[in-house]
């Protein structure tokens, strides 16, 4: 069951998205502000992650910025949850490292369609990991000579190994 943290300060709001992603079979978790959800992701690592931007303590802004720089949370999906979609809102959220936007009000539809592509898209890069070993092999037959392919194949395994051996370190603990 993929687990879902919602970090949202208005009781409401958190409650009724907490009721819907339980009802559609997610494993659900609130957190009432930005500091408590942080520490929830960390700990619970979450398959995504859903969050308001405007909050006590801190803010969404901060939340993203602190999550992408932890090893054990730098890839979990995140997707900002506003009342006030504001373009530079937007845009800055987005060169945090933001996967998606939801304005509020929302619908149904719209919260488990971008939990749903979120987790799809997660399910295709882990996918994509799987083939790496077999993609350097074919980088060495097929090599020019330069190993620019098995250099960038490389980097790229060792940066999702990287996440994923943390994220189950981080897990035991």
């Amino acid at each position: 069951m993929n687990k879902i943290l919602v970090i949202e300060d208005d009781r409401v709001i958190r409650e009724n998205i907490l009721k819907l992603l339980k009802a559609e079979g997610y494993d659900v978790t609130g957190a009432e502000n930005g500091a408590m959800g942080l520490n929830a992701a960390v700990s619970n690592l979450p398959d995504v992650i859903l969050c308001d931007v405007m909050m006590p303590q801190l803010d969404g802004y901060g939340v993203l910025e602190a999550l992408r720089s932890h090893p054990v949370t730098a890839t979990v999906p995140f997707v900002f949850l506003t009342g006030k979609a504001d373009r530079s809102e937007v845009r800055q959220g987005m060169e945090l490292g933001a996967d998606d936007y939801l304005t509020k009000p929302f619908t149904k539809a719209e919260l488990v369609g971008a939990v749903s592509s979120r987790l799809k898209k997660q399910a295709a890069l882990a996918k994509q990991q799987e083939r790496i070993p077999s993609l350097l092999s074919a980088a060495d037959r097929c090599s020019d000579g330069s190993n620019y392919e098995r250099r960038s194949l490389s980097a790229l395994a060792a940066s999702r190994k990287r996440a994923d051996f943390a994220r189950r370190i981080y897990s035991r603990c």
